[in-house]
């Protein structure tokens, strides 16, 4: 373990170097999360405005949501976009460069780019959840931090985990990408209250895809609406998904032939 990290450390400053060498193409990516995650808000306060409560869920409400799943989200994206970029790796023949180094080559693979977007994002929600508490008045016990708390670790790891499950299908298939992109985009659910879906769909974001298990729960918990211990879930089921995502990547590698080119 000590060696890992050791490792990620040193791909970790390789990168920074890299952003120092290219600086403005490190702000226009760190701004350009912060535009699209604007325009998300923006979003929702359009629709807010024309309808001010979705199902009993006040706008301050459903920020609190948003800026959860948000700060989850971030960690994914700082730490495991290069999940997504898997069937590039093995369709170019890239993907040997991981096999023939003395590293696991799903490490190698992760902390092969820190993606600084994820920066711009992680910011996002920190500040949309702590505007939404503040306009809530949530008293932040020393209960609600820590369901706050294992709801982002434990949602960064169900983003992650979902992705590397998907994302092994580029073992299979020429392009992954579009079965990653199709689990991945069920997490716009989630930016909601499960509770104005059909009791299908609540089930599929709670017990099949669950990124309900991220926001809205632990969301009903910091509300003071339910105190279910499905507001702590995210990080063991994230734990689960992520043991069962590796072991369909190490199917993947034990499938994984080449390009032969």
């Amino acid at each position: 373990m000590t060696r890992y990290l050791e490792l990620y450390s040193v791909f970790f400053i390789n990168r920074l170097k890299v952003f120092l060498e290219y600086r403005v193409s490190f702000l226009i990516g760190a701004t350009s999360t912060l535009v699209l995650q604007g325009a998300g808000l923006f979003a929702i306060w359009t629709v807010m405005r024309q309808v001010p409560s979705i199902v009993g869920w006040s706008f301050d409400q459903i920020l609190l949501l948003y800026g959860i799943l948000t700060l989850s989200r971030s960690l994914e994206h700082m730490f495991a976009d290069n999940l997504w970029t898997v069937g590039r790796y093995i369709r170019n023949g890239d993907f040997d460069r991981f096999l023939v180094r003395p590293v696991d080559p799903l490490f190698h693979l992760l902390a092969d780019r820190f993606n600084h977007d994820g920066i711009g994002n992680f910011l996002v929600g920190l500040g949309v959840v702590i505007r939404s508490s503040f306009a809530l008045g949530i008293d932040w016990n020393a209960q609600k931090m820590l369901c706050l708390v294992l709801a982002v670790l434990g949602g960064g790891l169900v983003f992650i985990a979902l992705n590397l499950i998907t994302c092994v299908s580029a073992f299979w298939i020429m392009d992954n990408a579009p079965v990653t992109l199709a689990v991945h985009e069920w997490h716009e659910f989630a930016k909601y209250p499960l509770s104005m879906y059909g009791k299908s769909i609540q089930n599929i974001l709670t017990w099949v895809i669950p990124y309900g298990l991220v926001s809205y729960y632990p969301a009903l918990f910091l509300l003071g609406r339910d105190s279910s211990l499905l507001a702590f879930a995210a990080l063991p089921v994230g734990l689960v998904l992520l043991i069962l995502g590796y072991g369909a990547w190490r199917a993947g590698l034990r499938r994984y032939t080449g390009t032969g080119s």
